[in-house]
């Protein structure tokens, strides 16, 4: 049996057409039906949160901390105006988000840091003293 591969160059015109007409509007819809993307470390004397958040500047942020509920939001509003011979493109960009994590018993929510460099928030929440892990320590015998 033998594939045989039908090549119409209408539809590809076609299709790159309507490609290259919805393109802005694909675009738009992706930035404002995401949500960052959040990794969460335990480590030894602390917490991490990282969030993947690039295109914003630190200035764009919210960080509250309200009875032991860590809170990190963002709101960002835009206007496109495109003027092409008779017609008038205009657009309207909205983005907005919010992340809430409640922090553990043995976090010390005195000791927050937030750091944003290459498109990344990251937050860390330092543990009490009573809640790090101790080194390994050999015990004598008397």
């Amino acid at each position: 049996m033998t594939l045989m591969k039908r090549n119409n160059q209408v539809f590809p015109s076609l299709a790159s057409i309507f490609d290259d007409f919805f393109a802005d509007d694909m675009n738009l819809m992706e930035k404002i039906s995401t949500v960052p993307a959040v990794n969460i470390k335990e480590r030894e004397k602390d917490y991490v949160i990282e969030m993947a958040v690039p295109g914003l500047k630190k200035d764009d942020f919210d960080i509250d901390l309200d009875n032991n509920i860590l809170t990190i939001s963002s709101e960002q509003k835009d206007e496109k105006v495109e003027e092409k011979g008779d017609y008038t493109k205009r657009e309207f960009y909205y983005n907005e988000f919010k992340r809430s994590f409640t922090l553990p018993e043995t976090a010390d929510t005195e000791k927050i840091d937030a750091q944003y460099k290459d498109g990344i928030l990251t937050i860390t929440i330092a543990k009490k003293p009573e809640a790090q892990t101790k080194p390994k320590r050999k015990i004598n015998i008397n």
